[in-house]
């Protein structure tokens, strides 16, 4: 039996605007195996959440998606009806997002939402259900889970409503959670028990993680593999010691100039920027999306699309005309 949870082959979504066809998502092959976390990383606006989206099927009615292959758990989903696709949400995946309030039904307590779940998935009768809720909510770390059934989302701190989140979503005991930068809004230290969270629940349920993020302090911590998006693309892929020790691609390397080192980045020193915007993906785009960025582009980066290119005898994949020797000698 395959170990491949989701497999996803050249996802596009194109969104119909005023003044053009946005072509927000090009060509995207990603992958999940058990126990696995694959982190997409990227600047805000590059195709990430909407990426997750179209995953679990939720983007919005105007934007047109593409895909070759979607399988969950070795079975296609492409095909699925908006029933069939409501079936497998919460129950074989789920999808923890960046505001657990706006996620929470404020009309409601939280045991009812967590009730509502199983009976909808698990067909468990009330007592049992709430039973298990109980635990649950026990596993992920909230103390008097009694109490916290009967309160409301707005009764709770933002940590608690994250944790209320996660706990949902793995009460069906799914195979994949995409957690959509589920930590933006906590502070420091609930962000770190969160992800340390994520992680041993990875462990204990032995599921795929997909976690969207643009922290790559997060990524080093938590990630097996990481995908890097720019412009709707993924630029560079790769396992989480490739990345980081021998990023390929310049935006790669130009994100990684921009964190700031112990020891080595001295106090009131510039942090590292890559200059420049990113282009707009409304109409035709021909050539490298970092064209207008990169200190080392040439006229051949412009005349034609870049594929995603593996260097020989390695796992990572990345977009860019520059072979690995040449690259090394500009770093």
């Amino acid at each position: 039996m395959s170990d491949r949870v989701l497999d996803v082959k050249n996802l596009s979504i194109d969104i119909p605007l005023a003044e053009g066809m946005l072509h927000a998502v090009d060509g995207i092959d990603i992958h999940v195996d058990k126990g696995e976390t694959l982190c997409i990383v990227g600047e805000s606006g590059c195709g990430k959440s909407l990426t997750s989206l179209a995953v679990m099927d939720l983007l919005p009615k105007k934007a047109i998606r593409r895909l070759e292959r979607l399988d969950l758990a070795g079975a296609s989903i492409l095909d699925y009806s908006e029933q069939q696709m409501s079936d497998i949400r919460g129950s074989k995946m789920g999808m923890i997002f960046q505001e657990p309030m706006t996620s929470l039904n404020p009309a409601f307590t939280i045991g009812n939402q967590m009730v509502e779940t199983l009976q909808r998935h698990r067909k468990m009768n009330r007592v049992a259900a709430r039973d298990l809720a109980k635990r649950m909510l026990e596993k992920v770390g909230i103390t008097a889970a009694d109490q916290r059934l009967n309160q409301y989302p707005h009764q709770l701190s933002g940590g608690l409503r994250q944790r209320v989140m996660i706990a949902m979503t793995l009460l069906c005991e799914p195979e994949l959670i995409i957690a959509d930068e589920p930590t933006t809004a906590l502070d420091v230290t609930i962000q770190a028990q969160i992800l340390l969270l994520l992680q041993e629940l990875q462990s204990e349920f032995d599921m795929g993680l997909i976690l969207i993020t643009h922290d790559l302090g997060v990524v080093a911590r938590i990630a097996t593999r990481v995908a890097v998006m720019y412009a709707g693309q993924i630029v560079e892929q790769g396992t989480v010691k490739q990345i980081f020790d021998n990023p390929m691609h310049p935006y790669t390397r130009g994100l990684m100039r921009c964190i700031p080192v112990p020891g080595k980045t001295k106090p009131g020193e510039p942090l590292g920027s890559i200059p420049g915007m990113v282009p707009s993906l409304v109409g035709k785009f021909t050539g490298c999306r970092f064209a207008e960025r990169c200190d080392h582009v040439t006229d051949a980066c412009r005349q034609s699309d870049i594929e995603l290119r593996a260097e020989s005898g390695k796992t990572q994949g990345y977009r860019c005309i520059i072979d690995a020797k040449e690259m090394a000698k500009v770093a």
